[in-house]
This record gives structure tokens, sequence and C-alpha cells, in this order.
């Protein structure tokens, strides 16, 4: 296997540095968005995009009501609101807006960069009654330990923790949000979704995610996509005094159960 920090793209996969994002002005307003990952662009069910909203501004992703949102801010503060209630945000607050509901992002004097993924519900799925609408990705309320991959590629030994922000156990039905802390040597193994897209970026720090055959070097703010049965995962090759944590957030969409059940946890939307 070989290893680059180069931009990938490997057929239904890519990883897309930050510093490759193309980034789109607003009708009337500062506020300017990039889109890595969308069905124009080749992904099955998800959009991803990578806000950054002027001091002071407001900026709602588009969205039907049947499409769910969920928003993770990166840097800067100011609010996130999910129709009209609104909690103060800074890196890691995150808000997910079931289906019908509105999802509005508002800078203060800082500025804000918020990664946002969107999703049509499939045939059928719906929101839990009281879904959880506000989090962090430091939640480690429910947390998936010791994931061995699911076997094509061989398990590295000592494997990262995954919490699991919003999922089904607290009422999201498709687009889920997990965030893997991979500390100093630690690997989130390789493994597919077969009818899932996964979307997520490096959230902090520096590290490797796998994509398709390969280790490719990633900084934080940088975007992987992989489409369904695409090989990937997470590591922390870094060692020694000065390492530090690698954390990276996102996850398949629709859920895929084979996470929760090997957490051992209900894949049932509460």
């Amino acid at each position: 296997m070989t290893t680059t920090r180069t931009a990938t793209y490997l057929g239904h996969a890519r990883i897309i540095r930050s510093e490759e994002l193309a980034f789109e002005p607003q009708e009337g307003l500062r506020t300017t968005v990039a889109t890595p990952v969308s069905p124009e662009a080749g992904a099955t069910w998800v959009t991803l995009h990578v806000a950054r909203i002027a001091p002071g501004e407001t900026w709602s992703p588009p969205h039907t009501l049947e499409e769910e949102n969920t928003a993770v801010v990166f840097a800067g503060s100011g609010r996130l609101t999910v129709d009209g209630e609104s909690r103060p945000a800074g890196p890691a607050s995150a808000a997910y807006a079931p289906t019908g509901r509105t999802l509005a992002l508002t800078a203060d004097d800082a500025g804000l960069t918020v990664y946002v993924w969107r999703s049509p519900l499939q045939q059928g799925r719906r929101p839990g009654a009281d879904p959880k609408v506000f989090s962090s990705l430091w939640d480690e309320t429910t947390r998936l330990q010791g994931f061995a991959g699911t076997g094509q590629v061989s398990a590295e030994g000592r494997r990262a923790a995954m919490n699991f922000v919003f999922w089904p156990g607290s009422g999201s039905c498709q687009l889920c949000l997990h965030c893997g802390i991979q500390e100093p040597g630690e690997t989130f193994n390789v493994h597919l979704h077969p009818d899932s897209d996964e979307a997520f970026i490096a959230f902090e720090g520096v590290g490797q995610m796998y994509l398709v055959d390969r280790w490719v070097d990633v900084a934080a703010g940088d975007v992987l996509y992989a489409a369904p049965g695409v090989l990937h995962g997470a590591r922390n090759p870094h060692t020694g005094p000065e390492a530090r944590r690698f954390v990276t957030c996102g996850g398949p969409t629709p859920f895929d159960p084979a996470l929760y059940d090997a957490a051992g946890v209900s894949t049932e939307v509460i």
C-alpha cells in the first residue's frame, strides 16, 4: 500500500484538501459556501457544504421538507438554530435539523466556519418522536470502542473510539453523525458500508484516512467521500511526546446498522 499527501480521486471515492475547496458567494451576503460532495459530483445520497459565514450574518442551507440537515462548527463562534430554538456555538458544537425543520447558522464578530451534511429521507423513514437537535462532538454518552473493521483489511492493534453524536438512539433516522477520536498510535479500522455514502472530515490535528487501497495524509479541514462499498478508515500514525490526537467526524448516510450492532446498542429510531 502507498501513502500520499496529495489530492486523491479514486473512482467513486475522493479526498478533497481544504485548500482545494471552491467557495462561491451567496446572493446578498458576504458569506461563501463550497460543496465538495453532492449528487451532482457523483454522490448517491449526501451533500456536504462548507460555509464560511461572515461576521453578523445568518445562512441557512437550501433544503426541502423531505430532507435532514446536520451541522458541525469547525471554527469561530455564533449560534445554531433549529426551528427557532437556538444555542451558542463554537468549535465542535453540532446541530441536527430533522425533516421539515429549518437550520440557521449565525456568526458573531469572529465569523463562523461550519460543515453541513444534507440528505433526503429514504422511503418509509421518519425521525424519532423527540429527536435531540443540539450536541457536541465530545459527547461520550454512547461510544463504539474496539472496532475491528469489516474484514477486508487486517485490523490494527490499538483501536480508536467513536462517539455517536446523532444516531438512531437519539432520534436521527438517516443522517447520523459520529466523531472518531484517534489518540496517538490508534486506528479506526478499515471498513465499508454496502448501502451508504460516507462523507467525513478531518476535524482536528493531522493523521491519515484510508481510501480504497491506501492511506492518505490529511489535516484538519480535509474531506473524504466514499461511495457505497468503498473501503475507508482513519488512523493516527504519530507517536512520541509531540504527538496529538487526530479527530474525524461525519458518518454513513443512510446509517449503517452494523456500527450500532458492533457497539451493542439498538438500531431502533426512538
